[in-house]
């Protein structure tokens, strides 16, 4: 009874507007958003959050309005009483952007050495890689100029042959040759990894070093990542970031091709990245630089993992199957132990090893 007396009683005390819309306005900074939260008066409290230290974030109603300063360490709570009877507890508290979120990662341990096997690619002579070039004349469809213009040529076919479907799981065989009849007779897509696994593939066929990797959020439980591929480049000697869903590759301001730690790193340090014109989704809607590098990716540059071996079939799981990963982690991620680790499912019967990593030379070494 004390309790809900006390309950009672700080509640009394909140500041109250009044509204007879149930839909309103926010000024959050100098942005204005017009009709775009709408009240909830079963959440207890509903939360508004935003980024901007130091400016004001207002509620307007049809009948009055309140404002607060955005402090870090600060939440306000408020209630709007819509008709004068459902009382809407509201709260307006900071919360940092994925890129103040990726900027604090920027620390790692560069003289970490964790005792991980060179990474493999497999060779374009080996017999399932020769049947995949041949099948698809992939020879033909990289194009006779320069081996940059080959992977880009790679890239857009793939985005073009198979549509991206991010609502379902990808076929339980998972190569480029399955995968893509699997599309094909089913009149389905893929998911980022399978488009980024067919595609890898298809490199490996022609003798381009590549590797699919899974960049993800800080978050060690996490409903959404990305999964992209890193192509090495013998023309430019470097690694560049090709993205097969939405038909995109990064360049500086000298229009040169960047790799994965090369965005992330001029993400975190506010340099000049340029995204290709004409990236788009499924050939529908234009991809976006603000949204895609500085939201999306963003979020999703924090930390990433791929397989140690690069080679065709490799996630297709068999009885006795050994599959390793190799992870990068910054110094103030989740999770950092044990840097070796081994995990048997008995339903598959395969074997996961994860290698665990601060050292950024040790995930984005070169192919020997």
């Amino acid at each position: 009874m004390i309790l809900l007396a006390l309950q009672a009683k700080s509640q009394s005390e909140l500041p109250v507007i009044h509204s007879r819309i149930d839909v309103i306005d926010i000024r959050d900074g100098n942005e204005f958003i017009k009709g775009n939260w709408s009240l909830a008066p079963e959440a207890k409290p509903d939360i508004y959050t935003s980024n901007k230290i130091g400016e004001f974030v207002t509620f307007y109603t049809d009948l009055d309005s309140i404002s607060y300063k955005i402090h870090p360490d600060s939440i306000y709570n408020f209630i709007i009483l819509l008709n004068g009877r459902d009382s809407a507890y509201t709260q307006i508290k900071y919360a940092p952007t994925y890129l103040d979120i990726l900027k604090r990662a920027e620390d790692f341990n560069y003289s970490e050495i964790v005792e991980i096997p060179d990474f493999y690619y497999q060779d374009s002579s080996e017999l399932t890689l020769r049947t995949l070039r041949k099948q698809f004349n992939l020879d033909s469809i990289a194009g006779g100029g320069n081996e940059v213009s080959k992977i880009l040529n790679l890239m857009h076919w793939i985005h073009d042959l198979i549509p991206h479907d991010g609502n379902h799981e990808n076929p339980i065989v998972k190569n480029a040759m399955s995968m893509i009849a699997e599309c094909k007779q089913g009149a389905r897509g893929l998911n980022c990894r399978g488009l980024a696994t067919v595609l890898n593939e298809c490199y490996l066929s022609l003798g381009i070093k590549s590797r699919f990797v899974t960049c993800m959020p800080k978050d060690s439980i996490f409903n959404d990542c990305h999964v992209i591929n890193m192509v090495f480049s013998e023309q430019l000697g470097k690694w560049i970031w090709i993205d097969p869903t939405n038909d995109a590759y990064v360049m500086d301001e000298k229009g040169e091709l960047l790799g994965l730690s090369e965005v992330r790193e001029r993400l975190i340090k506010g340099e000049t990245i340029i995204l290709n014109p004409d990236a788009n989704w499924n050939n529908q809607a234009s991809t976006v630089k603000e949204y895609y590098l500085f939201e999306y990716m963003a979020k999703n540059l924090y930390r990433f993992s791929c397989p140690l071996r690069s080679e065709y079939d490799y996630e297709t799981n068999q009885q006795g199957k050994t599959r390793e990963y190799v992870e990068l982690i910054p110094l103030d991620g989740y999770n950092q132990t044990p840097k070796i680790s081994e995990l048997t499912y008995e339903k598959s019967g395969v074997t996961f090893k994860t290698y665990k990593t601060n050292n950024p030379n040790q995930f984005w070494v070169n192919p020997r």
